[in-house]
C-alpha cells in the first residue's frame, strides 16, 4: 500500500490590513487609515499659519504628553507624524516645502493665530523643564525657517504685547495733543471773551 506524503500548505505572508503588525522590521498601516491621516494632517497643514519640526526621540511618553499639555491650546497642536504620510499631505496641500521639516522621528508643532505663539511656547517650556528637542527648522507663511531662526521666532513679542506697546507709545502723544487742543481752546474763548467786552465797552461810551 503505498503511502501518500501529506503536504504542507505554504506559510502566508503576514497581511498588510491587520493593525499593528510588525514584520521584517516594516510598520504596516492599513491603506484605509493612511488615507484618513494624510486627509487629517493635510487639514492641519492648510489651516497652519506657522509649523515647527523637531525631533521627539529624546523624550519618553510621559515627557512628550506633558510637553503637550504645555502646548495644547485653540490656536497651537503638537503631534507627531509618519514622515512618508506627512510628506504626501505637504504635497496635497499646496505647500511642498514642509517636507524639509520631516527627517528622522519627527513632531509638528502648528500653530493657527498668533505665528510667534508655537516657537514661544515650545523653547519657554523645554529652557523651563531643561529639556532637549531638537529643532528640524520651522516654516513661516511659505518661508522656510533654520533653527536659529525658530529660536529668534521665539524671541518676538506677541501680536498682543505688540499692541499695547504700539497703544503705550500713541498714548502719550494723543495725550499731549487733547491738553494742547484743550489749552487752546481756552485760549481761543478767552479772547472772544475778551473782545466782547472791549465792544461793549466802546458801545456804553
Amino acid at each position: 500500500m503505498s503511502r501518500r506524503c501529506a503536504r504542507r500548505a505554504p506559510k502566508r505572508a503576514p497581511l498588510a490590513f491587520l493593525s499593528p503588525l510588525r514584520w521584517t522590521g516594516v510598520s504596516f498601516v492599513p491603506a484605509a487609515k493612511k488615507v484618513a491621516l494624510v486627509a487629517e494632517i493635510k487639514q492641519d497643514l492648510e489651516r497652519a499659519e506657522v509649523a515647527i519640526g523637531s525631533d521627539h526621540s529624546g523624550l519618553d511618553v510621559q515627557a512628550f504628553q506633558a510637553l503637550r499639555r504645555a502646548l495644547g491650546s485653540a490656536d497651537v497642536r503638537i503631534r507627531v507624524v509618519k514622515n512618508s504620510l506627512a510628506k504626501l499631505a505637504a504635497e496635497e496641500s499646496g505647500r511642498p516645502e514642509l517636507a524639509e521639516l520631516l527627517k528622522g522621528p519627527t513632531t509638528l508643532t502648528l500653530g493657527y493665530g498668533d505665528p510667534v505663539a508655537p516657537a514661544r511656547l515650545l523653547m519657554e517650556y523645554l529652557q523651563a523643564e531643561r529639556l532637549e528637542l531638537p529643532i528640524h527648522g520651522g516654516w513661516l507663511e511659505g518661508r522656510l525657517l533654520s533653527a536659529a531662526e525658530v529660536e529668534e521666532l521665539a524671541k518676538i513679542p506677541s501680536k498682543d504685547e505688540l499692541l499695547a506697546q504700539i497703544m503705550g507709545k500713541l498714548q502719550s502723544p494723543v495725550q499731549n495733543l487733547s491738553s494742547l487742543l484743550q489749552t487752546t481752546l481756552r485760549d481761543f474763548s478767552g479772547l472772544v471773551e475778551a473782545r466782547a467786552n472791549q465792544l461793549e465797552e466802546g458801545e456804553a461810551a
